[in-house]
């Protein structure tokens, strides 16, 4: 499917928001949340440009499905870290552990359904935490209600991820054209959220 004008424009903005949030977004945070942070939205910027410059054709690449696990992995990490400390070094642990196991399971053959199910974990439990944590945080009135944002960045960083990344190992959960068709749309929601969730909460 060819890349139209419209989705370049969309992927330009997302990335020019992206990297809005890296230089003025997260300069008031400690150092361990501004560098998850740094590390998520950078390779959204990244991201977001090769896509420009390359196309769809970029995501044939079998990197895609490693790309597509830090930017979750990055966030949920930052927000932990910035929001509960008593779980800082577990989910840190938890973090590295993740994104080593995926590495490892799309670089080297692997039985059975244990790459999927690596994944799906990997991914649901970063993307829950980006969802559910900042609502929770909200509705409790520790963060502003707009941080709920975050967590609506979350979700469709959730659905966006899990979409790219079941297609990369064969088993899409939409057709190709489809998920295509929605991507830099749902790039650019999911970033318009982060930056006013994380500017307004």
């Amino acid at each position: 499917m060819k890349m139209t004008v419209l989705d370049r424009m969309l992927l330009l903005i997302t990335g020019l928001l992206a990297a809005y949030q890296i230089v003025v977004g997260i300069d008031q945070l400690s150092a361990a949340p501004i560098i998850a942070y740094t590390i998520a939205f950078g390779v959204l910027l990244v991201a977001g440009l090769l896509l420009i410059i390359l196309d769809f054709n970029v995501l044939d690449s079998p990197v895609v499905v490693i790309v597509s696990t830090i930017i979750p992995l990055a966030l949920s990490l930052g927000l932990v870290w910035e929001h509960l400390a008593s779980l800082q070094t577990l989910y840190l642990i938890f973090t590295i552990v993740g994104f080593l196991a995926i590495v490892v399971t799309r670089s080297f053959p692997m039985p059975g359904k244990l790459p999927t199910i690596v994944l799906a974990v990997v991914h649901g439990i970063a993307g829950m935490t980006i969802f559910l944590l900042p609502i929770v945080l909200s509705v409790q009135g520790v963060t502003k209600p707009l941080f709920s944002l975050v967590g609506v960045g979350g979700a469709l960083i959730g659905i966006g991820g899990l979409t790219l990344s079941f297609l990369k190992v064969g088993k899409p959960i939409l057709p190709k054209e489809t998920i295509l068709k929605i991507l830099p749309g749902l790039l650019l929601l999911m970033t318009l959220c982060f930056v006013l969730g994380f500017k307004y909460g």
